[in-house]
């Protein structure tokens, strides 16, 4: 079942179940005290005692109630002409005088001749009666005017409920593409580098295939997770520098300062790995002498910054066109919503410091 199927409550159900779901408290507390209101009113009028009175409206006002409310779980189909709510504002209005008649029956032994005899019984029937008439459809019209204006506002609700269902499942299958093209980028551009070392002959070859072989059994199973954490993270981070060291051991020098409680922090997978990878090809690579690598991360106010800073070639104009970075900074957006950014700024005397900004 979904959000919103689960928060919106559906229309009662036909027959006895959704008869007895019109007789709210609250329409049963409003037809007794319309009841209480229009004997209080004609008892200057009637010579009968106040709570006989009283009785008889209440039988009225309830009766009333219950057409409006079997009206309104009547089987049949209606004509097409016939509204629902005029099919329930008609049948009370044809049950008041038919109530109002029931009770002065019982009160005659049921001798219709001698009610009609009674002028003073002819009169209490017509004030009763028509002061049903005048309050009996003008309550029913107005709980239906309420039930409308509730089943609009639960439709609204329910298309609402819907349509951010509809954006979230959108956003993550377009978070899921994003994740897809960085994969196989980082995959191939680190085969790309073990097939270097192939090439030359290097004895390094055969170590940095097997770390990579055990980086890849590591790191695979964390591709998919998209309750990746920020520990997972600066694990794989880990694990890639310590390979990239074995190629290059005299070229590469790393280190990580992230404070441990921020690893617990929710962090898209292979966010972080995207900028040390990019640091490692377009900084350190190039570079005659090599360089370090430093990754960080901080609080500052209710904002996280995380940061990868080399000390290779700089910023170049291919490296801020890249795939990885387009997709990086689309990524964070969808993650953590608009105010998500991605920094790069050149370090004196040389290098990059790119920078994450997001609010957790």
């Amino acid at each position: 079942m979904s959000d919103a199927q689960e928060l919106v409550a559906p229309p009662p159900s036909s027959g006895w179940p959704g008869f007895v779901a019109y007789l709210t408290p609250a329409r049963v507390l409003l037809a007794l005290t319309l009841a209480f209101i229009a004997a209080a009113l004609l008892s200057p009028i009637f010579i009968t005692p106040f709570p006989i009175l009283l009785g008889r409206t209440l039988f009225v006002g309830m009766l009333a109630l219950l057409a409006f409310s079997a009206a309104g779980q009547w089987p049949q189909r209606l004509p097409v002409w016939c509204a629902r709510w005029l099919f329930q504002v008609v049948v009370v209005a044809a049950a008041v005088p038919l109530a109002t008649l029931i009770v002065y029956l019982v009160a005659t032994g049921g001798d219709l001749a001698s009610f009609f005899r009674s002028e003073a019984r002819v009169m209490g029937f017509m004030w009763i009666a028509g002061t049903g008439l005048l309050l009996g459809p003008l309550l029913a019209m107005g709980a239906l005017y309420r039930q409308r204006d509730a089943e609009a506002r639960s439709q609204a609700l329910h298309f609402e409920l819907e349509r951010s269902e509809l954006e979230r499942q959108a956003l993550d299958a377009r978070l899921r593409l994003l994740q897809a093209q960085v994969e196989p980028h980082f995959l191939f551009n680190t085969l790309a580098n073990v097939r270097e070392l192939v090439e030359s002959g290097s004895a390094q070859a055969a170590p940095v295939l097997r770390s990579l072989i055990a980086y890849l059994r590591a790191a695979m199973p964390r591709l998919q997770n998209e309750s990746s954490t920020l520990g997972d993270e600066l694990s794989l981070v880990q694990a890639y520098l310590e390979l990239m060291h074995l190629r290059m051991p005299d070229r590469l020098r790393y280190e990580i300062t992230v404070p441990a409680d921020l690893q617990g922090l929710r962090f898209p997978p292979m966010a972080l790995l995207t900028l040390v990878e990019n640091a490692v090809r377009h900084g350190i690579d190039p570079s005659e002498q090599g360089g370090r690598i430093d990754v960080g991360g901080a609080r500052a106010g209710a904002e996280l910054r995380l940061w990868v800073s080399d000390s290779g070639v700089g910023l170049t104009q291919s490296m801020g066109s890249g795939t990885g970075l387009r997709n990086l900074s689309e990524r964070l957006k969808l993650f953590y919503g608009p105010s998500a950014a991605l920094d790069l700024t050149e370090n004196r005397p040389h290098g990059l410091r790119a920078e994450i900004r997001i609010q957790p």
